[in-house]
């Protein structure tokens, strides 16, 4: 299942779900999600892949904000 992250610009928040976890945070936490799975994929090369839906799914959420 590919990770997705949804925008909630009245809430100031994200919705990352993936499978069957979900967390909600606060959009001030997002360069910190970005930064952590970025992180993930350098110290675990064999598992870099797994992460890329992560920052894929936040990075739109990035661009939603941007163009908000």
């Amino acid at each position: 299942m590919a990770t997705k992250a949804i925008y909630d610009s009245a809430a100031g928040t994200f919705t990352l779900t993936k499978d069957v976890w979900s967390g909600t945070f606060p959009i001030a936490d997002l360069p910190k999600w970005l930064t952590f799975f970025r992180r993930q994929r350098e110290l675990f090369p064999s598992h870099a892949g797994s992460y890329n839906d992560d920052l894929k799914a936040l990075e739109a959420v990035r661009e939603l904000i941007v163009a908000d």
